[in-house]
């Protein structure tokens, strides 16, 4: 059946906070878009790195044909199974255990993170409930310029046995039990405005070359100019609502104060390329297969 495109040139683009998120206004993500709409729905994210929706009434289908206007999907999740019926959809669910509440880029121990995901909120508690987002760009560009250059050198061991699995994760051992490692560059160039962008987050685990308390301490003092509250944004979500983030220049936390309510979005992710560093080396699978996820269907 043939779908009738949203109206064109009705898109507004207002921003939210000095360095990160915007909210984008005369979008139907049920309806097709316009090229001159879909381009303004990407230079808003690479500009802004988080964007926001309000009021999208969307199925399973809809938000796949929504999010394919984008570029390519990714399977839910390369850890957990995928169902046959809905093999693109990763249910952020507080009923069945599943929280985020630390700060994280998104799937960081596979080889090729998600470029990009889109989270649209179905249930939502009375009180609580929201997501903060923190730019890595200008974090980076905020550092001193000594801490850039060490930054610009190292190498990073993410992986799925991580702080981010130890305070997350309601089944550790299922999610553990195949051990999925990366060695990422500490800041990637970004693949399309080729921004610097700080690679790290809860499921960085170890410096290369250095010994673990060492390897705590640098990763803190990085990660510290991400989490400043002037690198971040906080959005409180209404049911309906789309957070749409690029994964390769964020990260993000979930806040976990709603108690026993429940709290449900569905999310849906996009194949990223494999990040490269300052020096033009791209990242390493250590351990772990995860084609199939970033093979899509």
């Amino acid at each position: 059946m043939t779908q009738t495109l949203a109206p064109a040139g009705t898109v507004t683009v207002t921003r939210l906070a000095g360095n990160i998120g915007a909210r984008i206004d005369g979008v139907d993500a049920s309806r097709p878009l316009s090229e001159a709409d879909i381009a303004t729905v990407r230079r808003a994210l690479l500009d802004h790195k988080v964007v926001f929706l309000r009021d999208q009434e969307l199925d399973y289908d809809s938000q796949v044909r929504f999010v394919q206007q984008f570029g390519e999907l990714t399977l839910g999740h390369p850890i957990y199974d995928n169902a046959d019926d809905k093999p693109f959809l990763r249910a952020m669910d507080s009923a069945h255990g599943t929280r985020a509440n630390h700060w994280h880029t998104d799937l960081t121990f596979i080889e090729r993170p998600p470029a990009a995901a889109f989270l649209h909120a179905k249930v939502i508690p009375p009180v609580g409930g929201d997501t903060i987002w923190a730019n890595t760009v200008t974090a980076y560009q905020s550092m001193p310029a000594d801490l850039r250059a060490l930054a610009d050198q190292l190498r990073v061991l993410h992986s799925n046995d991580s702080d981010f699995t130890d305070d997350t994760v309601s089944h550790r051992r299922d999610y553990i039990a195949d051990i999925i490692e990366t060695e990422h560059p500490a800041v990637r160039v970004h693949p399309e405005t080729g921004e610097r962008a700080i690679l790290l987050g809860g499921f960085a685990r170890s410096v290369v070359g250095y010994s673990p308390a060492v390897s705590r301490n640098l990763m803190q003092a990085i990660q510290e100019y991400v989490t400043k509250p002037e690198q971040t944004v906080r959005w409180q979500w209404r049911v309906g609502d789309m957070a749409i983030w690029d994964n390769r220049a964020t990260q993000h936390y979930a806040v976990y104060d709603y108690g026993t309510a429940h709290r449900r979005a569905e999310r849906l992710t996009l194949v990223g390329p494999v990040p490269v560093g300052v020096d033009g080396r791209p990242s390493a699978a250590v351990s772990g297969n995860t084609d199939a996820y970033s093979g899509g269907m």
